[in-house]
């Protein structure tokens, strides 16, 4: 199959600004490229764009493997859509394989029914072995997304490692899904990020488990109260769901609403976005030095021995980084 023609920046725009769903699903696509020639349109287009962006909720979601994230996305996304009127985007981030590289983009399956709903919008992108998962671009996409008129903006995390973190620093809500009963060891996920969360979920609160899940609502309560979601003064909220049973859901959009109403009213929401904004910037610097030191010809050179060396106990990893940095400063001075 031949690449699509790339459209004009005007045209790229307009589509995005008239929330055409194809020209805005080819936008992210020219975003996402790595191509020089793409990125200097990318980002052309862009920053177009961005006048038209910033007026939506920002909502990440994390879990757990097996909690239903994926399941809730949906339901909450259709709520939104169906009865609430809305238009909504969700920003699947899949985690890219280590080994072959690729990804499996399976959301627009795994949510047929929202897929299909004409005020949705889902974008599964591949991480790319990006830091904690988290896809290159999905600052951009939002962005893109929220001058399309999408003014509800889902991030769902691969749910592992440090994604959580990144995830936060880019969205104003952050929900965390959980099971009852399903034991520490299967949550260990909820140790580092409960002070950055503004909502706990306890899915699957249907059938035997509704006892489990309340029980689980109530020992969280009790101990949430020492906690600020993300400093904001916040505390954060414990609740129960069904996304099978459809229960549940207007009270966690109800929080969602809640806590963006809080923000704004504290002037604490103007604070995230200028944090979301620089955080954004020194994360696009470390990506930009990453790359261009590792396409720097003398350290492609010598990079490989000296990995070997590392790995064989002959040279430590930080002596092999400082020559490398040496090799990279060396050579552009």
């Amino acid at each position: 199959m031949g690449r699509r023609p790339r459209l004009s920046r005007d045209a790229y725009v307009e589509g995005v600004l008239r929330g055409d769903r194809t020209t805005l699903s080819q936008t992210i696509t020219l975003i996402e490229s790595l191509r020089e020639e793409d990125i200097e349109l990318g980002q052309d287009v862009l920053e177009q764009c961005l006048p038209y962006a910033g007026d939506s909720i920002r909502v990440g979601i994390t879990g757990v493997p097996g909690a239903g994230k994926s399941s809730l996305i949906e339901v909450l996304g259709t709520y939104l859509t169906r009865e609430r009127g809305e238009k909504v985007a969700v920003l699947a981030v899949d985690p890219s394989s280590q080994v072959s590289h690729g990804s499996i983009l399976g959301d627009k399956t795994r949510m047929e029914t929202l897929a299909n709903e004409e005020g949705a919008f889902i974008r599964p992108s591949p991480s790319g072995g990006s830091l904690g998962g988290v896809a290159r671009r999905t600052r951009e996409t939002m962005k893109l997304c929220e001058a399309a008129g999408y003014r509800n903006v889902l991030v769902e995390t691969v749910g592992v490692g440090q994604s959580e973190t990144a995830v936060r620093s880019m969205v104003d809500f952050f929900l965390l899904l959980m099971l009852a009963g399903a034991g520490d060891e299967l949550q260990g996920i909820k140790r580092g990020i409960i002070e950055m969360t503004d909502l706990i979920a306890f899915n699957k609160a249907e059938g035997n488990n509704r006892i489990k899940a309340e029980a689980a609502r109530r020992e969280y309560e009790s101990a949430l109260h020492l906690f600020s979601g993300a400093g904001t003064g916040w505390i954060p909220r414990v609740t129960t769901c069904s996304a099978r049973a459809r229960e549940g859901i207007a009270e966690i959009w109800d929080a969602v609403l809640e806590h963006n109403a809080w923000l704004t009213s504290t002037g604490q929401l103007a604070r995230f976005r200028q944090s979301q904004i620089k955080s954004w910037m020194y994360e696009l610097i470390e990506q930009g030095l990453r790359d261009e030191f590792l396409r720097h010809p003398g350290v492609h050179d010598k990079i490989a021995s000296y990995e070997q060396d590392v790995i064989e106990g002959r040279l430590s990893p930080f002596r092999a980084a400082r020559r490398l940095i040496e090799i990279y400063r060396e050579n552009i001075s």
